[in-house]
């Protein structure tokens, strides 16, 4: 019998005891939304890797496993989105038609709307326009001592006053914030006060979207090529949403259409991303609703920037060539025996940057395409912007030495290792820079970026 309660205290204890756990974690945790995961590219970095939040400069070293302790980081190159920013004017807009909206038409006794109309102020201003925020500025300092940690023989201090550390930036406002952010997690870290260190701005390499007049005049200025996301934004799943948030907000279906439930999606993802408040406009979504405004952002992404068109990725050729032009240097360099001058490149572009080049290297793509109609079947996809396209994300090459003209490179995408798409015999995900290279061999013989991006003229134009 004593036994028997012996057992049945200690099962009891463990019971409350997970209990306890579970109830003190969700709630410590009660400024995170709980569609929060959802947010695609409006998303924390956090989200992605969650142990930030315990600890934002925690580095976790043990993910990275050289072949064999010989092995030797030689170089590194980081393609990196801008931290977190401003809505945009054109969300700004939507966003202040919805608040007239909560303001004026809605009613209810939820705590939340009472939140919603007598707290909350509509504080965005067009003039804001997608500019860097605090938050952002943290970001990348944070991400910068992450990453020397996680690099300390490249991403030194040694090598940055040795000028073997080389910063790249778009023109927007930004990215050039955010490049300064970086170094200046750097320069805080070692607390250099006696040297300032350059960026160059290049937009041939960080916005080549902008400059690719197929990519321009196919895709970017042709309103048929989102028709898959129109007619999502148009079908029974979108529909669902709206008539919810309508409900919610006890105001007539024809006032909530797709680009104002977009607004409220947005608040409550800027929100939390850029002052870490679990808004109140967070409420007028469940999870379900969450999930379905994901897939809609994510079909945009697909068919405007992703594997919709194929002109999407070629028009990142050109950051493709350079990226692999300062391999093969930083490799010839090391196979003759000399110094390789260039350690660390650190490149700062936005979403529209990094998507295409993941995507030109093959990362994420599944055996269907996004469409319209299959929405329920896409529950598992690889294609999923919330998780590759946070605020800050980053792909990381490192090119390691291994002695003997044994050269490896590492991909690592948000801080965690990758393999590259299709590459068999990956050797605890380090493969052969050679194998690498012998892998995209006709995108690095070809994918040239004047020919891809040249219009196709029709035989009459000829």
């Amino acid at each position: 019998m004593l036994t028997f309660l012996c057992k049945f205290t200690v099962f009891h204890f463990l019971l409350i005891s997970y209990w306890l756990l579970n109830y003190v974690k969700s709630e410590d945790k009660p400024n995170i939304p709980a569609i929060a995961k959802y947010f695609n590219t409006k998303g924390r970095y956090e989200e992605v890797n969650p142990y930030l939040t315990e600890d934002i400069l925690a580095a976790n070293g043990s993910i990275l496993q050289p072949p064999s302790a010989k092995c030797q980081e030689m170089y590194l190159t980081a393609i990196i989105r801008h931290g977190t920013r401003y809505p945009t004017t054109k969300n700004i807009k939507e966003m202040q038609q919805l608040y007239n909206i909560a303001q004026h038409n809605a009613s209810g006794q939820e705590s939340w709307l009472r939140e919603i109309q007598t707290q909350w102020t509509m504080w965005y201003t067009e003039d804001m326009d997608g500019r860097l925020v605090q938050k952002g500025v943290n970001d990348l300092k944070h991400l910068a001592v992450r990453l020397s940690k996680l690099f300390p023989s490249l991403i030194s201090e040694e090598k940055l006053r040795g000028g073997f550390i080389q910063f790249i930036t778009s023109s927007k406002h930004r990215c050039v914030n955010s490049t300064l952010s970086f170094k200046a997690g750097l320069t805080e870290l070692w607390a250099i006060t006696d040297k300032e260190f350059d960026h160059s701005v290049n937009d041939a390499l960080m916005r080549f979207f902008d400059q690719c007049t197929r990519f321009v005049e196919e895709v970017d200025n042709n309103p048929s090529a989102l028709s898959e996301m129109d007619k999502f934004k148009q079908g029974p799943e979108m529909r669902r949403v709206q008539q919810k948030i309508a409900d919610r907000l006890n105001v007539s279906y024809i006032k909530i259409t797709d680009d104002m439930a977009e607004a409220a999606f947005y608040l409550c993802a800027y929100e939390f991303a850029i002052k870490t408040v679990n808004s109140p406009w967070c409420r007028l979504f469940d999870e379900v609703d969450a999930q379905v405004m994901e897939y809609a952002n994510d079909l945009k992404q697909f068919w405007k920037r992703g594997y919709g068109y194929d002109i999407n990725s070629k028009s990142s050729c050109i950051l493709f060539h350079d990226v692999f032009s300062r391999l093969d240097k930083a490799a010839n360099a090391s196979k003759s025996g000399q110094q390789v001058t260039e350690a660390v490149t650190v490149q700062i572009g936005h979403a529209e940057t990094l998507l295409p080049l993941l995507t030109l290297l093959g990362f994420f793509e599944d055996s269907d395409a996004l469409t319209s109609t299959n929405y329920a079947t896409q529950t598992q996809r690889s294609f999923r912007t919330s998780h590759m396209l946070p605020y800050a994300a980053n792909l990381v090459l490192v090119l390691y030495d291994c002695g003997g003209g044994d050269l490896r490179l590492q991909p690592l995408l948000n801080e965690k290792p990758v393999t590259f798409p299709g590459l068999t015999d990956q050797r605890a995900s380090i493969p052969l820079y050679e194998d690498v290279r012998e892998h995209y061999r006709e995108l690095l013989q070809g994918c040239d970026f004047e020919a891809e991006c040249q219009l196709f003229k029709s035989p009459a134009e000829v």
